[in-house]
């Protein structure tokens, strides 16, 4: 989990930094940036590459505003530091834990104190107090609203239930995960039509598949796997609203909102298409082939931080194999071998999450319901860290229209 190319020696940071290395020690004793010992050679430090980076990405900001801002936002460049979870050499941690391993025997409410508190045992404490009941206008909305779908409902029932708490202005973090529980609560009474309690997940299984509860642990799984995966869009956007101060309430009904696009979470419906086309068609084939004609991708496949293959997509797909209908799984294999052929590329968590819904027959909806649901987890610890950092996120823009004449 740490190789050694992950970390640079005093020489190699001072000359990436341009400095001496008298200069370098100024840095750490000022707590600019963190060294930590080599094991067994005294008095020798070594430095992570991504704090190196990140103070050079600061120099050059206070250099060139212009030109720094708008490196920082490009794709996988990093720009806020964080303690949640890292994605390194084509696997998943989530505070330092294997994310695979962590799903086969943790509840999601165990991950979720995890990534808000760094301790899973606190769990049932945060948990036990957490009596979120569904707003009394959300049933009323729920029939009149009836084609809104999981995601939609979330984000009808968080104003309304933010309109009482008066507890989730407390932005300190201890507040913010108890305000959290709330939320996980609350979005997942709104996604199961009526008010559930901890453990959360099993509402789920009651709801879509009371004849299998056998595989209630593929559905947990799915959700830990969703619970977070870093600085992607939905959670970026969270860090933005956090940082603004607003309530835990409104950075997870922005992040659904983020969540909701095409090539998020809203991926989904295509990926969806994808297994109708190929059910109807046969030819697999040329399923994949129209669909990277019309959109210059194939839905489900592919990720730029795992070129060998997306590790909760290949869970999901062994869960789907182990529980669910061979005909979906084989239907499955034929569309992976297929898309493998025409562009190389692997299932990710979309895909395995359309399989799994697929191969548990559970509702069309619930691939997108179940990345909300788990990934409210994640929104609300990247809510406490931005919290506490208690800076503002705003970067500059790089002016490209008309040039005042007076200027």
């Amino acid at each position: 989990m740490q190789p050694r190319d992950r970390y640079m020696t005093a020489r190699q940071a001072a000359a990436a930094l341009g400095v001496s290395l008298p200069t370098l020690y100024a840095y750490v004793s000022r707590g600019m940036l963190h060294s930590e010992p080599v094991g067994g050679k005294g008095r020798i430090k070594r430095y992570l590459k991504e704090d190196v980076q990140l103070l050079v990405q600061r120099k050059e900001f206070r250099r060139n505003p212009a030109k720094a801002a708008e490196k920082s936002v490009h794709w996988g460049s990093p720009i806020l530091q964080s303690a949640l979870t890292l994605i390194d050499r084509g696997r998943l941690f989530y505070r330092g834990l294997d994310v695979i391993k962590l799903a086969e025997h943790s509840s999601l409410e165990e991950v979720a104190a995890l990534l808000w508190t760094g301790n899973s045992a606190q769990a049932s404490t945060l948990f036990a107090d957490a009596r979120e009941p569904l707003p009394p206008k959300a049933a009323d909305l729920f029939k009149r609203c009836s084609d809104f779908g999981p995601v939609g409902r979330c984000q009808l029932v968080l104003p309304l239930a933010a309109r009482s708490a008066l507890s989730a202005y407390d932005l300190r973090p201890a507040a913010v995960a108890k305000t959290g529980a709330r939320i996980l609560q609350l979005v997942f009474s709104a996604v199961a039509g009526s008010a559930v309690t901890s453990p959360l997940d099993t509402a789920l299984v009651r709801g879509w598949m009371p004849k299998r509860k056998s595989a209630a642990g593929a559905l947990r799984t799915a959700l830990i796997l969703c619970a977070d995966h870093e600085l992607n869009v939905s959670a970026f956007t969270a860090r933005c609203i956090a940082s603004a101060r607003a309530t835990p309430y409104a950075v997870v009904l922005g992040a659904l909102a983020a969540l909701g696009g095409r090539i998020h979470g809203g991926v989904s419906a295509d990926v969806e298409t994808l297994f109708r086309d190929a059910e109807e068609m046969r030819d697999c084939r040329k399923v994949v082939a129209a669909r990277l004609q019309s959109l210059g991708y194939v839905p489900g496949f592919g990720h730029p931080l795992y070129p060998e293959g997306d590790p909760r997509g290949e869970k999901l797909l062994c869960l789907a194999k182990m529980y669910g209908s061979e005909e979906e799984v084989e239907l499955a294999r034929r569309l992976i071998q297929a898309a493998h052929t025409v562009t190389g590329e692997r299932p990710n968590l979309d895909f395995g999450l359309a399989t799994l819904a697929r191969a548990l027959e559970l509702p069309s909806e619930s691939p997108i319901a179940i990345f909300a649901l788990g990934r409210t987890v994640g929104w609300i610890a990247h809510a406490i860290e931005q919290y506490a950092d208690n800076q503002l996120i705003r970067p500059r823009a790089r002016y490209l229209g008309p040039v005042p004449a007076d200027l």
